[in-house]
């Protein structure tokens, strides 16, 4: 785990991290979509104007609807003829709850553990199916703050909502740019890759049972 020192309480991601594989999710409805896995992916990661309309989406600043459409002038822009409609719905489909980090999650609760959801939104309706406000302490929603992972600012209104100093937090996230900007307040990092790992990796952290 990135950061040193004990930690108290837990920020967590939910794409990626309490369900399963993002990436997986994203290349599956790429190909629906375009016919091309890896193109969505690509092109939210290196064309500016892509970028752009997934900050301002996950900001709040613009609907599903108005993101879809912009992006899918990239795509057209990039050699893709005619575009299915629904990409964040085809994604959404492609994520399940991954029933074991979430039970770890409630453990971590039961043991007195607070809990943040700091999230990236995607979707108007993303946590459609996800009881937030059981699952966890206070939940941080890029669209609803008007901040985004890996900002800082993101990560600071978690701790404050949850009463608790940044040093004294760890933060569980599928992507390394996310943890680096926790890192920069003293947040600890963990990078998830499967549930059995990150529960481990989080039951050393805080010194509670979660097998």
């Amino acid at each position: 785990m990135a950061g040193a020192g004990p930690r108290r309480a837990v920020l967590t991601d939910v794409g990626g991290v309490l369900t399963s594989d993002v990436f997986a999710a994203f290349r599956a409805a790429s190909t629906l979509v375009c016919g091309d896995p890896l193109l969505v992916e690509r092109l939210l990661r290196q064309d500016e104007q892509s970028g752009k309309l997934l900050v301002e989406h996950e900001c709040g600043r613009m609907p599903e609807a108005d993101f879809e459409a912009g992006f899918a002038a990239r795509l057209r822009a990039h050699g893709v003829p005619e575009v299915a409609p629904g990409l964040i719905a085809q994604i959404q489909a492609g994520l399940h709850l991954d029933e074991t980090m979430l039970g770890a999650v409630r453990r971590l609760r039961e043991h007195g553990v607070p809990v943040a959801i700091v999230s990236n939104a995607l979707g108007d309706d993303g946590y459609k199916g996800i009881d937030l406000a059981e699952l966890a302490d206070v939940a941080v929603i890029s669209s609803e703050v008007g901040v985004r992972k890996p900002s800082r600012r993101i990560y600071q209104i978690a701790c404050e909502r949850l009463g608790v100093e940044p040093r004294d937090c760890v933060l569980i996230d599928d992507l390394e740019q996310n943890l680096r900007g926790a890192a920069r307040l003293d947040i600890g990092g963990i990078l998830h890759r499967d549930a059995a790992t990150t529960v481990r990796e989080l039951a050393d952290a805080l010194g509670v049972p979660l097998a």
